[in-house]
């Protein structure tokens, strides 16, 4: 059982720029960030202007960037490797997979767009798309069969904030020789994980992992899929050379940096490798129960009023966002922000993300509000 409901924030609020009176409460959508993250662009501009040693630096700075991923997600720094985001990562998976009439990816009707669309545009030849719809925990088994190449899936659901269990899915995917894509963005950075239950995985790096936008991680299981090369690269992922021979066959780079086709995004890198150092400080497990602490007691207050939520009450299969879907999603969140409530809204629902710098008394000023201005 976890502890009850901390009164304090488990980090320091003001270690970020969080207005004075605020109940930050949309970490799922756009965190607050860090004032240490002024010093790390200011050290990328540093670096930046520093000719040749500058650049080694900034290669230093992704090093350290993969080695603080690789911590938090017991991989390796050799599976990581940086994406622009998580499309631009799960098209290459995509891509590199040898597609044959008949073939099928299975998601659920409320997967994030980023899963689903790099399979669903495929053309050489079109794929079949299988839609699991429903709640229940294993509505996706039906739809996969032995043409089923790939299950992708959010660990938890940015529309439901639904936890989907991966170990099951693994076992699914396994079943029938599948891939098992996974983003992780809306777990990494406040919720312990195995990278290693996916084939691949990825994870913006601007919400509970306290970076920006422009860089996304990238997991690669050389374990379970050692041949894995994709079908497109650049002059960073490809092997490096004196001079290129274009006569020759072009090789990739042996680990996760054959994602990284260009230039890592470098700005992003300097400041995702702070945040990493800023979250290493702080136990992990210590940061789950205080997020998920956080998330039940919103929860099971919302339920004692009568106001619903596609957020499941179990607590193994919700994440950090509790959602409420109203047609007045947009008038409800803009109204929270005018009493100093940061919520969020899209898709025609307000969401609530907690991270370690909230406590107990944001959710007693987001149950305050909602008395007031709840409609369905």
């Amino acid at each position: 059982m976890d502890a009850p409901v901390t009164l304090r924030p488990l980090f320091d609020p003001a270690d970020f720029r969080i207005p004075a009176g605020v109940a930050h409460v949309c970490a799922g959508g756009e965190p607050p960030f860090l004032l240490r993250h002024d010093a790390a662009l200011r050290q990328y501009a540093i670096d930046k202007s520093s000719g040749m040693p500058g650049r080694t630096a900034m290669e230093a700075q992704v090093e350290r960037a993969r080695a603080g991923i690789a911590r938090m997600w017991g991989a390796d720094a050799g599976e990581i490797g940086f994406v622009s985001s998580v499309a631009d990562g799960i098209s290459m998976v995509a891509e590199s997979i040898a597609w044959r009439p008949g073939d099928n990816v299975v998601v659920d009707t409320h997967e994030y767009p980023s899963v689903v669309a790099p399979f669903a545009l495929q053309r050489r030849p079109p794929i079949g798309v299988r839609v699991a719809r429903g709640n229940a925990p294993d509505r996706l088994v039906s739809l996969v069969d032995a043409r089923t190449r790939v299950i992708g899936v959010s660990h938890v659901s940015y529309l439901t904030g639904e936890r989907f269990d991966l170990d099951a899915l693994r076992r699914l995917a396994d079943s029938v020789g599948a891939l098992l894509v996974v983003d992780f963005t809306q777990v990494a950075g406040w919720l312990p994980f195995q990278a290693s239950v996916a084939d691949f995985g990825f994870s913006a790096c601007y919400k509970w992992l306290l970076g920006m936008t422009g860089v996304a991680a990238a997991y690669w299981n050389r374990q379970r899929q050692p041949d894995w090369s994709p079908t497109t690269a650049g002059w960073h992922s490809i092997l490096p050379a004196a001079r290129p021979d274009y006569t020759a066959p072009l090789g990739v780079l042996p680990d996760a940096l054959r994602f990284t086709r260009g230039n890592p995004a470098h700005g992003p890198v300097y400041v995702l490798a702070e945040a990493l150092d800023y979250l290493a400080q702080y136990d992990r497990e210590a940061l789950r129960r205080h997020v998920s602490a956080l998330t039940a007691d919103l929860l099971a207050r919302l339920a004692a009023v009568g106001i619903p939520s596609t957020t499941p009450m179990d607590p193994d299969r919700h994440g950090a966002n509790v959602c409420l879907d109203s047609s007045r999603a947009q008038d409800i969140t803009d109204a929270l922000y005018e009493r100093g409530i940061y919520a969020w809204n899209g898709h025609g629902r307000v969401r609530f993300s907690f991270h370690g710098y909230n406590a107990a008394g944001d959710v007693d000023r987001i149950m305050d509000a909602l008395r007031d201005l709840w409609r369905p």
